[in-house]
């Protein structure tokens, strides 16, 4: 289900993230790897844990108390545990119930904990633990599993991750190196749909976390979240099923799962562990809650796409209050294919890059494929058709090709490497796009100016501006000025309520800000720059960075 071909990217000193694609040539984990001892597979019950050995090379722990996963023990070493820390749901679950049984060739371990049940499962001969977590209600306030691993086994520098000995520059979790470079866990290069795995790999063995579909999860494709940190007490692998930052859904509720701890030799972990490759056949008679096999689930199928701009990437994705899918549509002719889908009905939604270009309702039997006829976007769905007298940036739901836009999303604005977050843009130098800051705030560059030039025919009339947005902070918008006239103060769009532009997050509720500019605001004379001035306004926020802002998507006048 992934959108990206690229393949695994290492680290200086071994993390690792990858897809389903890169991983074609790499070292294979789970029931097609090799095995180096020949242990029994079973449990045994110490009185505190029950104790897991897989037959292969993994033994792991889980905590009968509270359903702690304590200790993982790979070919002799440990690696679980900083900070004298488990690893576990949220921040550990406290006092559950937790019961162990064998069938055959699988362990299951289940956790309940009031209305969650949690999961683990191991099948014989893999150095693989299977994990499910249902989360029925908001009795948890979220969800996410963090996989801690002890200190100076993998330890790197990634840039976006959690460094060593940091200042703290921003609430707890924003940190700057003494070279200026900063760090947090939250920033991640990398949406949903960009990773199938992630994780570390050094000295002969890997450890992964392989994520889920996400079909319970918020956000959608493109959402950012934790994916791994490191401290010099230890690093974490994170799988995020819902996360309060930056949240552009109402959560989900169900099943989800399985995402999957999985051990290596080094290489990366078996491609048929994948979202949209995994299947659990041996999973339907476990008595999961929630859970639905695969012939319970449904498929979604497209002939094409008409009308699409083939210089972006098109994604078709599917959502409704309980579960959202998502998959590429083929750059030769839109075709594409959703397959695993629980039955009801959804919103099928076609992005154009993040930006969404057209929208329709499918129903999804158990045990069928919806076939759907060649979608034709109209013109009218893409701003970018739109015939302008000048544009700043393209259409495209991000604010890729701005300046400092790449750097954002694993990095702090402050950090030492952004350009600077002032300056002011000439139409027609060619470096309108570059020029142009990828975020506006009220208290660092609020008030940016735009020159540009109108023929007498076109200082005549009357024009639409539009500025296209991804997402505001503390209602942060923009209020703009031609000369001497100055706009009404747009009323802010529904966005998330944190932190985002200083999270390494600009992916909120893309909105389109348009103003009638009247002719008499233009100059007259031709010779002479008309100047527009771009306020970020704002009741709240803070100073600096903290202060209201917004992220840009586009900026055009009509003609």
């Amino acid at each position: 289900m992934s959108g990206s071909t690229d393949r695994p990217t290492l680290g200086r000193r071994g993390f690792v993230v990858g897809t389903a694609a890169g991983a074609a040539g790499a070292a294979l984990a789970g029931p097609l790897a090799g095995t180096a001892r020949a242990a029994a597979f079973g449990y045994t019950d110490d009185g505190t844990h029950y104790v897991v050995d897989t037959g292969a090379d993994l033994v792991f722990k889980v905590r009968k108390s509270n359903g702690d996963l304590s200790s993982l023990v790979y070919r002799g070493t440990e690696y679980q545990g900083y900070g004298g820390m488990s690893s576990h749901i949220e921040s550990g679950l406290g006092s559950s119930t937790v019961t162990i049984r064998q069938s055959g060739t699988t362990i299951l371990v289940s956790v309940a904990y009031g209305t969650l049940r949690h999961y683990y499962a191991a099948r014989s001969g893999e150095n693989n633990i299977y994990v499910w977590t249902n989360k029925a209600d908001t009795s948890v306030s979220a969800t996410r599993f963090i996989l801690r691993v002890r200190a100076g086994l993998f330890l790197n520098d990634e840039p976006d991750s959690y460094t060593y000995a940091p200042t703290t520059i921003e609430a707890s979790d924003v940190f700057r190196k003494s070279d200026g470079q900063t760090r947090s866990k939250h920033f991640s290069k990398l949406r949903v749909m960009d990773y199938d795995y992630v994780g570390w790999s050094a000295n002969g063995v890997g450890l992964w976390i392989v994520r889920s579909n996400h079909e319970k999860a918020s956000g959608g494709p493109f959402y950012r979240s934790l994916l791994r940190h490191q401290s010099a007490d230890g690093g974490g692998l994170y799988e995020i099923l819902y996360y309060g930052q930056n949240q552009t859904e109402e959560q989900r509720f169900g099943l989800q799962g399985p995402y999957v701890i999985a051990f290596t030799g080094g290489g990366a972990p078996s491609s048929s562990l994948f979202p949209g490759t995994l299947t659990t056949p041996w999973a339907d008679s476990l008595g999961l809650a929630g859970y639905v096999g695969a012939s319970g689930r449904g498929r979604v199928a497209g002939v094409g796409i008409t009308g699409r701009n083939t210089t972006y990437p098109y994604t078709v994705g599917l959502a409704n209050s309980t579960a959202q899918y998502w998959g590429s549509a083929r750059a030769s002719d839109g075709y594409y294919s959703i397959s695993g889908v629980l039955p009801g009905a959804y919103t099928l939604t076609v992005f154009k890059g993040e930006l969404a270009v057209y929208t329709t309702s499918v129903t999804v039997s158990a045990g069928g494929t919806t076939t759907l006829n060649s979608i034709a976007i109209p013109s009218t769905n893409d701003p970018s058709n739109a015939g302008v007298i000048w544009r700043i940036n393209d259409w495209n739901g991000t604010p890729s090709g701005f300046k400092n836009a790449d750097l954002m999303t694993y990095a702090h604005p402050s950090d030492a490497r952004a350009a600077s977050w002032t300056g002011n843009v000439v139409i027609g130098s060619g470096t309108e796009t570059s020029a142009f800051p990828c975020y506006l705030w009220k208290d660092v560059n609020s008030g940016l100016l735009v020159y540009f030039r109108l023929t007498a025919a076109q200082a005549a009339a009357a024009h639409t501006l539009r500025i296209g947005v991804t997402t505001a902070y503390a209602n942060g918008r923009p209020q703009i000025a031609v000369n001497n006239w100055t706009s009404a103060i747009p009323s802010p769009p529904t966005q998330p309520n944190t932190r985002s532009l200083t999270n390494g997050s600009y992916r909120g509720n893309n909105h389109t800000f348009t103003y009638n500019v009247p002719a008499s605001a233009w100059l007259t004379d031709t010779s002479q720059y008309n100047i527009l001035k771009i306020n970020v306004v704002s009741g709240s926020g803070s100073t600096s960075y903290l202060s209201a802002g917004t992220a840009i998507d586009a900026i055009d006048l009509l003609s």
